[in-house]
């Protein structure tokens, strides 16, 4: 189990060197507060003096410490290959290869690294220093002396350097395969300890925590540290362990480590007789080393899986990174044809990557015909913005000077072509819809389906162009084509239409029923042959013709193509017939506005043209209503008619002139703006930061097959 902490080095050494903390491996992290005595500690465990000491803020960034055990053979072997003149030495990550023999250049090397990022005046960062020290004297260990807890900012430091530590602390005891060292003076209480507190934050179960009581021999006299190391005043679930550093004077007379672990081995025996084989420097390491090896055996399966894991993340990502372009005009020929295979299976639904969150390509087109532009129509009122009065002025507009007998059909056509018209309107906006749509298909493609785009800017950038125009010059041609598809409805207003001349005939069928039913209601005392003329044989009308009655029946009887001309007869029956009525009364003319026609001048009835005001709103009479109801349900059939077509017509011509021709045109469109000699090393450029992106991928991968490779050689048997 020895080799486990040489294979978390050699883990961390890999990883190093691709600058990446994406790995979370085991090491102990040693937690204090300012001057706590926790660079000492560390001094101990290594057995010479090789960090900055001093009062205040000394350790002002991470250091990560690997100790390395070295047999005397090996040592010699190394010392010959390497030119090492003695049996301990050290190498820093930041000096490359660079070996220090001498602990007085080490601990210089650490104080002018920490200035060069933290500046000379008490500030703090949280980029680590990475130190490996060769010994024969020590044991395996990978430690990390962290910045003490402080609550005052002095110096240069930001008025949060509080935080600032604290966060740095938690960065590296929050990974959960961290042993955490917590430091605590015995001449501070312990329930007073910041060490303790913080490292209860990320491991609340004290699984992963051993608490060191430094300074027992500074407690005041008449007090000793016994309850607190059997574990009563705190309980820790790895064990309390007391230690003896030397003083600011020791240091300051240089005094060797060894002297100071051989006067704390004393002082123990003097003080703590029946603790002192369970406390001291050298059984702190012993427990170090035991706690940290079971620790890394702990987390070894789970770190073999994350590595295995994240080198086929890595792998995937140097993938879709792609490789370096060797062969430019091939590459160019296939994205172009890839994307253009990809726009076409977008549209058609038989695209690689298919949208989940929305309607995207073909779908939405096809939503567009039959949910938008389909409902759009249909809640066009083929009545909108047409009033009665509107339809009663253009029937007497369309009879000039002559008060006709029969609607005229002119009236019809002009106003049914009014409705029609408004068909148009939609119709244009479902073109914008789909070439809105055939426009987000492009950065649909983009984004989800050719991933090497990506990698080249200039060529994203030109084919959405390309696709762009060739959607722009194919607007104004669907545009057309769709007008024009209104355009024929208006040319010819075909009244002979099998769906029109069937709502014409149920309607003329609905006409005569209502007809006999009037007629049915006549009173019997006025004969039907004097609804024409007048008393006297007078004719109550000038510019109606004396067969009037005949022609009625006659169209009475053949009721199919007499319908309107019974309708129109009997509107004038029926008006003639209420006028005679209230005539005979005595009710002069000028006190009926509603009626169509002025009193017979034979009345005797004198009207002043000038004072006759222009009717605004008046109430229709029963021919007028008829005439207007006649007219309104033509344009009523025959809008419902053209609508339907139109709804069946446009979808067909969106999808013949924009989206088959652009399916159709696409490539080679591309290839022919595209694919020309002058433009390849233009296209084929890739952003500036896609070739360090695929560098750093290709460096994290092979660190990671590196790691999964360190980690397979470890055999089972040195698991236990």
């Amino acid at each position: 189990m020895e080799a486990l902490i040489p294979v978390i080095n050699k883990l961390q050494d890999v990883f190093n060197t691709v600058g990446a903390d994406i790995i979370q491996l085991p090491q102990i992290a040693v937690v204090g507060t300012q001057s706590s005595g926790k660079s000492s500690v560390l001094e101990s465990l290594v057995g010479r003096d090789l960090l900055p000491r001093g009062t205040g803020i000394v350790t002002r960034r991470p250091l990560i410490l690997q100790l390395v055990h070295i047999d005397p053979e090996d040592r010699r072997k190394t010392s010959e290959e390497n030119g090492i003149d003695g049996e301990e030495w050290g190498k820093f990550l930041h000096t490359k290869n660079k070996i220090y023999t001498e602990f007085e250049e080490i601990r210089q090397e650490i104080e002018a690294e920490t200035e060069r990022i933290s500046g000379n005046n008490k500030g703090i960062s949280d980029e680590p220093i990475h130190l490996k020290i060769f010994s024969p004297h020590v044991v395996n260990l990978t430690l990390v002396d962290l910045p003490g807890i402080t609550k005052v900012p002095v110096g240069d430091q930001p008025k949060d350097i509080e935080i600032q530590i604290r966060e740095l602390i938690l960065k590296y005891i929050a990974n959960p395969n961290s042993i955490i060292l917590a430091v605590t003076a015995a001449n501070t209480d312990m329930a007073t300890s910041e060490a303790l507190k913080v490292a209860r934050e990320v491991d609340p179960d004290g699984r992963r925590t051993l608490a060191v009581v430094t300074k027992l021999d500074l407690m005041d006299a008449g007090t000793d540290a016994m309850d607190v190391l059997m574990g009563r005043v705190i309980p820790v679930k790895l064990g309390l362990i007391g230690v003896v550093n030397r003083s600011q004077l020791d240091i300051n007379n240089r005094k060797v480590v060894a002297d100071a672990i051989r006067d704390e081995y004393a002082f123990l025996q003097k003080k703590y007789p029946s603790l002192a084989n369970r406390n001291g420097t050298k059984y702190l390491a012993r427990t170090l080393n035991r706690l940290l090896m079971h620790h890394i055996r702990d987390c070894l399966p789970e770190l073999k899986t994350r590595i295995n894991v994240l080198a086929a993340q890595y792998q995937s990502l140097l993938s879709s990174y792609g490789e370096p372009v060797e062969d430019k005009s091939a590459t160019l020929l296939q994205l172009i044809t890839k994307f253009a295979a990809e726009y076409c299976h977008t549209i058609e639904g038989t695209a690689k990557y298919i949208e989940t969150a929305e309607l995207c390509g073909g779908a939405r087109i096809c939503y567009i015909f039959h949910e938008t532009f389909g409902r759009t129509l249909e809640s066009v009122d083929p009545l909108g913005g047409l009033t009665t009065i509107d339809v009663l002025t253009a029937i007497r507009n369309a009879t000039g000077p002559r008060p006709a007998l029969f609607v005229p059909e002119v009236s019809f056509e002009l106003l049914v072509k009014r409705q029609v018209k408004r068909l148009e309107e939609p119709s244009l906006r479902c073109v914008e819809l789909v070439h809105e749509e055939m426009q987000r298909i492009i950065q649909h493609c983009s984004n989800y389906s050719t991933q090497e785009l990506l990698r080249f800017p200039k060529l994203h950038d030109a084919i959405v162009e390309v696709v762009t125009s060739l959607l722009r010059k194919r607007l104004p041609v669907t545009n057309e084509m769709v007008h024009n598809l209104v355009a024929i409805e208006l040319a010819y207003i075909n009244t002979k239409h099998p769906d029109f001349a069937d709502a014409c005939g149920l309607m003329n069928n609905n006409i005569e029923e209502q007809r006999r039913n009037r007629m049915r209601d006549l009173p019997s005392a006025v004969p039907r042959d004097k609804s024409i003329k007048g008393p006297g044989g007078q004719s109550l009308s000038p510019t109606e013709p004396p067969a009037l009655d005949g022609e009625a029946a006659k169209a009475s009887a053949s009721g199919s193509q007499g319908g309107s001309v019974s309708e129109q007869a009997d509107g004038a029956t029926g008006s003639w017939r209420g006028m005679l009525k209230k005539g005979e009364d005595g009710m002069s003319a000028d006190k009926a506005p509603s009626q169509l026609f002025p009193s017979s001048p034979q009345r005797g009835h004198a009207i002043n043209l000038l004072d006759v005001p222009v009717p605004v709103a008046r109430k229709l009479s029963a021919r007028e209503q008829r005439d207007c109801e006649v007219i309104e349900r033509l344009i009523k059939s025959y809008f419902l008619i053209v609508r339907k077509n139109i709804q069946d017509s446009v979808p067909k011509a969106v999808m013949h002139f924009l989206v088959n021709h652009v399916k159709d045109c696409l490539q080679s469109e591309l290839v022919g703006q595209l694919y020309k000699a002058g433009l390849l090393n233009d296209l084929l450029t890739e952003s500036e930061d896609m070739a360090q992106r695929r560098t750093e991928s290709a460096d994290m991968l092979k660190a990671l097959q590196k790691a999964s490779q360190v980690i397979a050689e470890i055999r089972e048997t040195h698991l236990w």
